[in-house]
């Protein structure tokens, strides 16, 4: 995620904070030093960081959990709506699944337990007011708050936690993609409505929530439709045959020329016997320009690590590999990992799956 600033890595997970999560920070520094000076607003970070603290355990709850099915969790993300795992992929199995979503909450649930036996139940006669002044205080507060991230979780609104068990649930007796489109049709008609009634008690935060649940219900949705049209498909399905590629001792003249030539912006760079030797991208390209001049050799400049995928790739899978590529194309390889036959892009991936979409259209009619 953009403007994320890693800060740690546990059990090999990076642990990142979003710019605006620093921003929060400062803003309940401020404004609880404006009405109760230095001592509050030591408190109040405290308990904010304690509450967040809270929420990254819960986040390690599904990457732990999502570890025991093999499924590896390179990042975190702290963001001031809560923090945000970042799974390599989704469980396969329902059960799995559920047990990935549940297993955030759970922690909730195991840190208000603790609280309970150290500090008793919550006093019901607790003022409103956000008192920071006793560790007891700030104690009960924190277990308060860890039952209302459970409840507030377990809202069926995909892909919140309990939209995920919701989906897990619908996905042990639909197929995978329409109980996705239920959950996340539901995810939106419930953030629907929380933005409705956000406007009406004017709670900005409320509303950047049921925003965010809305557009990431609709957003995984899309990927999950997507994913699942390409079940069956491999590269050869999809690669483009016809393109455009540049020798290992070019200049960078020449690949702006292909560039302004064509509607290719990267290119595969061969070495003299037709091997793959990396691929320029545009960026590198136009950096390249801007401080070497348009002589430079272009093999200075290209990408040279790039994965091996061939015509017979499951083309779901080579998605996955250009996804995690900085270039907008991903160079195809013969049996005999030598010679490209092809690139993979996913604008040409988008447009396969529009032509099969249509001509299964037609079919029905």
């Amino acid at each position: 995620m953009k403007w994320s600033i890693p800060i740690a890595r546990i059990a090999g997970t990076v642990v990142k904070v979003h710019v605006t999560f620093l921003l929060l920070l400062a803003a309940v520094g401020m404004m609880f030093f404006a009405n109760g000076g230095p001592a509050v607003a030591a408190g109040a970070l405290v308990f904010t960081g304690a509450l967040f603290l809270c929420v990254l355990l819960h986040e390690f709850g599904h990457i732990f959990a999502a570890r025991a099915f093999g499924i590896r969790t390179p990042d975190v993300t702290l963001l001031p709506i809560g923090g945000l795992a970042r799974l390599e992929r989704i469980p396969e199995r329902p059960v799995q699944e559920l047990i990935v979503a549940l297993a955030g909450p759970m922690v909730n649930v195991v840190i208000a337990a603790i609280l309970i036996a150290i500090l008793g139940m919550p006093d019901p006669n607790m003022p409103q007011t956000m008192d920071f002044s006793s560790a007891a205080s700030l104690g009960q507060r924190l277990m308060v708050i860890n039952v209302w991230l459970v409840v507030f979780n377990m809202i069926p609104a995909f892909p919140m936690d309990g939209g995920r068990v919701l989906r897990a649930l619908l996905a042990m007796f639909l197929p995978y993609a329409k109980a996705t489109a239920i959950a996340a049709a539901i995810g939106q008609m419930l953030a629907g409505l929380g933005v409705i009634l956000a406007l009406m008690w004017l709670h900005p935060m409320f509303f950047l929530i049921a925003v965010f649940i809305f557009f990431a219900a609709r957003g995984e949705n899309e990927s999950v439709q997507t994913s699942e049209a390409m079940r069956d498909l491999t590269l050869a399905d999809a690669m483009i045959t016809d393109f455009h590629t540049l020798p290992l001792e070019g200049r960078l003249q020449d690949a702006a020329d292909a560039l302004i030539a064509g509607s290719q912006h990267d290119f595969p760079i061969l070495a003299a016997d037709g091997s793959l030797a990396g691929i320029l991208t545009r960026g590198r390209l136009v950096e390249g320009l801007t401080h070497h001049g348009p002589d430079h050799p272009l093999a200075d400049l290209i990408l040279t690590d790039i994965p091996k995928v061939f015509p017979a790739t499951p083309l779901k899978q080579a998605f996955e590999v250009l996804r995690s590529i900085p270039s907008e194309v991903l160079p195809v390889r013969d049996s005999r990992e030598h010679a490209v036959v092809g690139l993979l892009s996913a604008e040409n991936i988008g447009e396969l799956l529009l032509l099969r979409h249509a001509l299964a259209e037609w079919k029905t009619h």
